[in-house]
């Protein structure tokens, strides 16, 4: 993409530090992601003090390394895109921080970025096609899962979110019930795979037959019960069936309403987006339930789905391209909407 604008992305939203180098917006450069995995394992699950301090100590290598990997200088930069929001205060400012100091340094534009638009954008980072509009995307992590409907780049509706737990969080919640360790989800979901989910039925929140809102703490208390009685009685349960069956439900739930949200508004597209996009069950469910209703499904490579700088860098190039700039007087914003 010869002479095309050159953008270094930074996202520094939980607990990992990550930096991208675009041509163009979806040509990937370089995209480098450090893991505090190991660091907040011991704790079962990510200190924000910890975190914010291993940003300080990898982001300008990060950065570093993404400009060396790509084969480009600071100087050959068009902009500089920053994830401002949501996310841990302290880990968010440290990225918002580095990437003023570049933008104000270098003399050009910084652009700030919506964490969780970074997560639909992944899917413009596929190599084979770009998504078309009008379409709708369900964001699945470990903060967020809602159904968003786009009509073009930077227009957003929101047709359903989370009235309670995130799914994400509703795995890390019974992982840890499981004694699964962090970070859970991966961990329930392997799980997941020796047991039988018609084992035992677990509750779906469906909130009503025109609601596209979600609601996961019901489940996650039907789960803490079925454990507590097993544990007050002396029986033993099948933890692989158990978390089967809680994956299920989980997963009947997001795909219905998904499917639901697209056939309503007549939309052919669907889009998955956020952690658990990389959850390969959910993944087959909604792939099979669009192949019958004849919907397109694009979801982004498994190196996208989870934290990273290249889908900050895929969104913020969009926004530069329309003219939008931050100040330098931007600031973090721990609960930043999409929508508002």
């Amino acid at each position: 993409m010869q002479g095309q604008e050159i953008i270094l992305a930074v996202d520094t939203s939980c607990d990992e530090t990550a930096a991208a180098v675009l041509s163009g917006g979806r040509e990937v450069m370089a995209n480098i992601v450090s893991s505090q995995v190991d660091v907040h394992r011991r704790f079962g699950g990510v200190v924000p003090e910890i975190a914010s301090r291993s940003h300080l100590e990898q982001v300008n290598l990060l950065i570093d390394l993404a400009l060396s990997e790509a084969g480009v200088r600071l100087f050959d930069l068009a902009a500089v895109c920053v994830t401002h929001g949501p996310g841990l205060v302290g880990s968010l400012l440290v990225g918002v921080s580095t990437a003023k100091s570049l933008a104000y340094s270098l003399g050009i534009p910084l652009v700030a970025v919506n964490h969780l638009e970074g997560h639909i954008y992944a899917n413009w980072l596929l190599p084979c096609r770009e998504p078309e509009f009008p379409l709708v995307c369900l964001i699945v992590s470990g903060g967020h899962t809602a159904l968003v409907a786009m009509n073009g780049h930077g227009d957003y509706r929101l047709v359903g979110q989370t009235q309670d737990d995130a799914a994400g969080e509703a795995y890390d919640k019974v992982a840890r019930a499981l004694g699964l360790g962090y970070p859970g989800g991966p961990a329930l979901e392997a799980l997941a795979s020796r047991g039988n989910p018609a084992a035992l039925r677990l509750p779906r929140a469906w909130l009503g037959e025109d609601s596209f809102d979600f609601s996961f703490s019901g489940l996650k208390t039907a789960v803490l019960n079925y454990l507590n009685r097993a544990a007050q009685k002396g029986e033993e349960i099948d933890k692989a069936d158990l978390a089967a069956a809680f994956q299920s439900s989980v997963v009947e739930v997001l795909v219905e309403k998904t499917v639901r949200a697209a056939k309503s508004r007549g939309l052919k597209t669907v889009l998955l987006a956020g952690g658990v996009a990389a959850n390969r069950f959910l993944r087959e469910e909604l792939s099979r339930r669009c192949a019958e209703e004849r919907l397109v499904l694009l979801y982004p490579p498994l190196e996208y789905c989870t934290d990273n700088a290249a889908m900050i860098g895929c969104a913020g190039y969009y926004r530069f391209k329309r003219g939008e700039r931050a100040g330098l007087d931007l600031n973090a914003v721990p609960g930043l909407k999409l929508l508002a």
